[in-house]
């Protein structure tokens, strides 16, 4: 397969859930060897991490490393009783609810996104390069508050990339990919990149990724369209991987990872077309600003 991607400014591409799996953080982890990704963002929340941090912090001259919040899958790493009172991370339908209700505990998410990023530090021995939030939880107008709260306190001048999931309308519908549902992250997620940039952090300023996850269409044209109408400081997300058995488990995107990886490690140009940090595997957390500004 043949994919060209037409695009004259560095995209960061990012690879999402890193530690869900064994099969996914292998995946990841060939194709940031092969600089076929610009970023991966990590759940630090299962077990998986434990045995996987070390293997991405080792290739940090390759790729940024960042924390993927989690609120919607598995266990918190402390006592949530508001949004967890059994102990188990709600559905991603259930906390919708409770934030267009305004039932979120804004010091309890706080709490729980130190906690994370605690046990990403622990673990891999750097801060996180960027933040974002598994299903773009983090900018859910009932969470984000306690989220950028607890990013202000640990990083008070700024530091990682924050990922905003929004983009502009034009973008979306020029793509024509998952229009609706691109439609509803922008309006769940309208104000949150303003937010981020007000307390001082790097926030992308275009995104795409967002996919129907339709039969039959390949995941190569999806990554092709992503590629387009973006900005300077183009995000797209991904979520490549190897099958396994725990995969189905816990997630319901199982076959499509192996196609997106199969896409990704095949796309001839596509290397030239990322953006790759310059630091040593041991160096510094990715400085945005000096980035964008040579960029």
């Amino acid at each position: 397969m043949t994919l060209r991607l037409m695009t004259t400014t560095p995209v960061i591409l990012c690879a999402d859930d890193y530690a869900m799996t064994a099969g996914v953080s292998r995946g990841i982890l060939e194709l940031a060897w092969s600089r076929r990704l610009s970023a991966t963002s990590a759940l630090v929340t299962l077990d998986r991490w434990l045995e996987d941090a070390k293997s991405i912090a080792r290739a940090r001259d390759c790729i940024a490393v960042g924390l993927h919040i989690d609120l919607t899958l598995g266990i918190p790493l402390g006592p949530m009783p508001s949004l967890a009172p059994e102990g188990r991370f709600p559905r991603l339908k259930q906390i919708l609810a409770r934030t267009l209700t305004g039932r979120i505990d804004q010091k309890e998410i706080a709490a729980e996104v130190t906690r994370q990023l605690d046990r990403f530090e622990e673990h891999t021995g750097f801060p996180p390069d960027h933040i974002d939030g598994h299903q773009h939880v983090h900018a859910l107008p009932g969470v984000r508050n306690g989220v950028l709260e607890a990013l202000k306190r640990r990083f008070p001048s700024g530091g990682p990339l924050v990922r905003d999931p929004a983009d502009s309308l034009a973008a979306i519908r020029s793509r024509g990919l998952a229009v609706g549902k691109s439609i509803v992250i922008n309006l769940l997620s309208s104000g949150f990149g303003a937010g981020a940039r007000t307390l001082g952090f790097a926030v992308n300023d275009s995104f795409a990724g967002t996919s129907p996850f339709k039969e039959g269409q390949p995941y190569g044209d999806e990554l092709k369209a992503a590629f387009s109408a973006g900005g300077r400081q183009h995000l797209v997300m991904c979520h490549p991987g190897h099958v396994d058995p725990e995969l189905s488990r816990l997630d319901p995107i199982v076959a499509r990872r192996a196609e997106e990886y199969a896409a990704i490690a095949q796309a001839p140009d596509l290397p030239a077309k990322l953006w790759h940090p310059q630091r040593p595997a041991d160096g510094p957390p990715v400085d945005w600003p000096k980035v964008w500004q040579h960029g």
